[in-house]
């Protein structure tokens, strides 16, 4: 009797994605610190949209008087014994733009760099570092035109699109191939998803005229309003919001009931979550008078929002490795 001892070596386990980098196919993996950065880019773009609005709140807007200097003759605020603190509050605005533009710079050299092939990934970070110059053009005409409500809200609307772009550079970089994606939910989701960020957009839209008929103009000393009446635009304002919590609770049971990943269902609960804190923000603001911090409050929940809305339709697809 003869026994044949058989030695098996167990190979050791490499994931999909390692053995596409080993052949070739795929860059290598980006450094620890290239996600960070560009998570600090959103940070930076929502930001600047809470210091642009403590400018407005406190009737900063006109702090410097023209543009692109701050005074006649000067970049800087020209101090003197009748000063206050409005040209420091908006000039102090002004300079967070360069952080931003420094920023953008950044995460446009980073996305080039560590993922060459992700053409959709380059335009949107190249669309943030672009719309940066184009938020400092729309500013100075706000300025120029003494504030004119339909320039600001143009200037805020622009915000948040930059940070909706930053959101999918920030979104795009977990992925590792290019291309549309595949669906991880029903078709009809992601539509209702699509159709549930577009009234996004109405609703913010809807909120910039609210703000640019009520009190806080962003001149302390002359107030520039749409002229429309504050109480018929904040009830159109709040019935879209209605429809609106109504079609993301909607998305939210789609989702849940489709979705082949964890993700989208997480994605489109935090959507719910901002917006209902949205909306308590919202209407305590309204019945207590519109205090400036509500307001800012909800300013930055407005860009929250926005970043959980594109996070949310960009998680109905995923880049299979």
């Amino acid at each position: 009797m003869s026994s044949t001892r058989t030695v098996t070596e167990a190979a050791p386990r490499t994931s999909p994605s390692r053995l596409a980098r080993l052949g070739g196919r795929l860059p290598a993996a980006p450094p620890r610190w290239v996600r960070p950065l560009l998570l600090a880019n959103l940070v930076a773009e929502v930001g600047i949209v809470v210091t642009g609005g403590i400018v407005r709140l406190t009737g900063s807007g006109l702090g410097c008087s023209t543009w692109p200097e701050c005074q006649p003759g000067s970049f800087t605020p020209v101090r003197h014994a009748a000063s206050g603190y409005h040209e420091l509050v908006e000039f102090g605005n002004r300079l967070l733009t360069y952080v931003v533009v420094v920023l953008a710079v950044a995460t446009v050299w980073a996305v080039l760099t560590h993922w060459p092939a992700r053409r959709r990934l380059h335009l949107a970070a190249i669309g943030v570092l672009a719309g940066i110059p184009a938020q400092a053009v729309l500013g100075g005409i706000s300025v120029l035109t003494g504030l004119n409500p339909w320039i600001v809200m143009g200037h805020f609307l622009l915000s948040m699109v930059l940070v909706a772009l930053s959101t999918a550079v920030v979104r795009g970089a977990r992925d590792e191939v290019s291309g549309p994606g595949e669906l991880v939910v029903h078709p009809l989701a992601r539509t209702l998803a699509q159709v549930t960020s577009g009234l996004g957009a109405v609703v913010l839209l809807l909120g910039t005229i609210v703000t640019g008929s009520g009190p806080h103009s962003g001149d302390a000393e002359r107030p520039a309003r749409t002229g429309f009446d504050p109480r018929l635009v904040s009830w159109m304002h709040a019935d879209a919001v209605m429809l609106f919590c109504g079609l993301v609770v909607a998305t939210l049971v789609a989702v849940r009931i489709t979705a082949h990943t964890e993700e989208a269902s997480r994605a489109w609960t935090m959507v719910l979550v901002v917006t209902l804190a949205q909306g308590v923000v919202g209407y305590v603001q309204y019945f207590t008078g519109l205090p400036e911090l509500l307001v800012l409050v909800h300013m930055l929940g407005a860009s929250l929002l926005v970043v959980a809305l594109s996070f949310g339709v960009l998680s109905t697809r995923r880049h299979p490795v």
